[in-house]
């Protein structure tokens, strides 16, 4: 297979559709957390950055007190109407005991790209989203496929382009050239605030992956309390969302790159996608099959 032809760029460039189909899929399931419940979502690694997302973006929404938690930290006797768990491969060991300790005294709810798994079991209800399963042991179309889905079902949100907007901007991500001061880069860090402090989380460590790439992540508001001092000449300062204010004047000051896009921070996400396969590609390594790293965590018993 050529360096061009990876599966984990092939899988980026589908995402558009598969938000589409995710917000078809969310307007049909009834089992998503309702208004007004008190939810915890949960999952590892990408998984759990997506969590995080969700869980503020529904919080900030108006819907409901939601926490977000890796499955290995969920904290044992917190109460909850309903607990979320994303896990692609439906496989992950500390997704499956944390939704056994669970079971029958909190209603769940997994999502999953494989119907084939112990998920099915373990939880009382589950989206299955096939369509965005992936190949590569990198996850980015499921992973932000599965948050395009819980988005989705927030309704409108103020603030918020729908998903079906949010896949036209994918869809220029997809194509748009990256910056070559981007691609040039010796360091990156990604920064967020709000519900896109998990897609700065997800960003970095796409990079890390995929790449081996020297990244850090943060809220966007703690840059200037020390991150802000590995910021220079060469070394990228990636926003998602909004820009705070006098933000890009510090990042110039200090001779860095700043990278901040008009369209919906999702599809942002896309661009980090893209340029950490580039890194690897350029760094002669295989995106789909990253160093040290399977497609899930599966511990022994």
């Amino acid at each position: 297979m050529s360096r061009t032809a990876s599966l984990t760029a092939a899988e980026i460039a589908t995402q558009p559709a598969c938000w589409r189909r995710a917000a078809e899929a969310a307007a049909a399931f009834d089992r998503l957390p309702r208004p007004g419940e008190r939810v915890a979502v949960t999952g590892c690694g990408t998984s759990w950055f997506m969590a995080i997302a969700y869980a503020a973006l529904r919080e900030a929404s108006g819907q409901g007190e939601t926490d977000a938690f890796a499955s290995s930290e969920f904290p044992a006797g917190r109460t909850y109407d309903r607990v979320v768990a994303i896990t692609r491969s439906g496989t992950t060991t500390e997704v499956l005991e944390l939704l056994g300790t669970l079971r029958g005294k909190v209603p769940t709810l997994a999502l999953t790209a494989d119907p084939k798994t112990p998920v099915m079991d373990a939880a009382d209800a589950v989206a299955v989203l096939d369509w965005a399963d992936e190949e590569s042991v990198v996850q980015t179309r499921f992973a932000t496929t599965a948050l395009a889905f819980l988005r989705a079902g927030l309704g409108p949100v103020a603030g918020l382009k729908p998903v079906a907007e949010a896949a036209r901007d994918a869809e220029l991500a997809v194509t748009e050239p990256l910056p070559e001061a981007v691609v040039d880069a010796e360091q990156w860090t990604f920064l967020g605030r709000g519900w896109t402090y998990g897609l700065a989380l997800e960003a970095a460590l796409k990079m890390r992956e995929a790449a081996g790439a020297w990244t850090e992540s943060y809220p966007a508001m703690e840059y200037r309390h020390g991150p802000i001092s590995i910021t220079g000449p060469g070394r990228v300062a990636w926003v998602f969302g909004e820009l705070p204010p006098g933000l890009a004047a510090d990042v110039a000051g200090v001779g860095g790159t700043l990278v901040s896009s008009p369209g919906d921070p999702l599809a942002d996400l896309i661009r980090a996608q893209r340029l950490a396969v580039t890194l690897a590609e350029s760094r002669g390594l295989d995106p789909d099959r990253p160093r040290n790293l399977t497609r899930s965590v599966i511990l022994p018993g």
